[in-house]
């Protein structure tokens, strides 16, 4: 590519990447939306929606290859792979989800007198036979990394480039949010008007977590994508009131780190800009 539509390609990298997150994704999420409703005679594969989770991933490598170059896939990928960031941040990344999933399952056996499956934990439903573990490293690995690297590590440093840090969260957890909304229809049966509120609710306040890993590790991919792997396998169980009482955790955490952090950074580092 030379230098001129290089330029070119750099002015619209955030148009070019949310247009083709979207469309890699929703490629995949609408067949099996339709599909679904009975509205396409399809045979779905299990794991297929595993595969929309390559969108974002795929369109920051695209989008950083075709406008920045070998340098600019260098430093995604280095991003990605950032792991000296302090040890807290790694612990809180993996294991504060954990901790969500053992209080909510320590309030439901209060409140309902019985334990939930805590053999849940990781649970995938396309795969059912996989463990806690294999499960939790795969939703790390297609959903950690696969969304990571692209709503933190590409859209989410340019977005801060001229606003603020809750700026920024507040119109990527939009996008983030409307890049789900196929999924609606086939992953999420019977969800009413209030489920998809909250739904939104939660994603905001994850997006918000999120963006204060990231912009506290100096903008570790990696530390990210833990996090996200980590609280998808806290909310798979799909047991009773599990999900909704982890995702009030997170609600809750997110609350806590706005009024400690500070709308401008939502760091105490400083944002990460691109």
């Amino acid at each position: 590519m030379d230098d001129s539509a290089r330029r070119w390609t750099r002015h619209r990298e955030l148009w070019a990447y949310f247009a083709l997150a979207f469309g890699l994704t929703w490629a995949v999420h609408i067949p099996l939306a339709l599909a679904a409703k009975g509205l396409l005679d399809i045979s779905v594969a299990p794991g297929l929606h595993f595969l929309g989770a390559a969108g974002p991933i795929s369109a920051a490598l695209i989008v950083t290859a075709a406008s920045r170059g070998s340098s600019g896939l260098r430093d995604l990928i280095g991003r990605m792979l950032r792991w000296r960031v302090g040890a807290r941040w790694l612990l809180f990344a993996l294991f504060s989800p954990v901790a969500f999933f053992l209080a909510a399952a320590a309030l439901t056996r209060l409140f309902t007198g019985a334990w939930p499956a805590l053999d849940r934990f990781g649970h995938i439903a396309e795969f059912p036979t996989v463990n806690w573990l294999v499960g939790w490293v795969l939703w790390t690995v297609a959903f950690g990394f696969g969304e990571e690297t692209g709503w933190r590590g590409f859209a989410l440093p340019r977005l801060q480039r001229n606003r603020s840090a809750r700026s920024a969260t507040l119109i990527l957890g939009a996008l983030w949010a409307l890049w789900h909304l196929p999924s609606f229809f086939y992953n999420y049966p019977g969800l009413t008007a209030f489920g998809v509120v909250a739904f939104v609710v939660s994603i905001m306040s994850g997006a918000l977590v999120l963006t204060w890993l990231y912009n506290s590790t100096g903008g570790s991919i990696l530390v990210a994508a833990l996090w996200h792997g980590a609280f998808n396998a806290a909310t798979a169980s799909g047991e009773g009131p599990m999900s909704a009482l982890v995702s009030a955790f997170v609600i809750l955490t997110a609350v806590l780190v706005a009024r400690w952090a500070g709308p401008e950074d939502l760091s105490r580092r400083g944002k990460q800009t691109l």
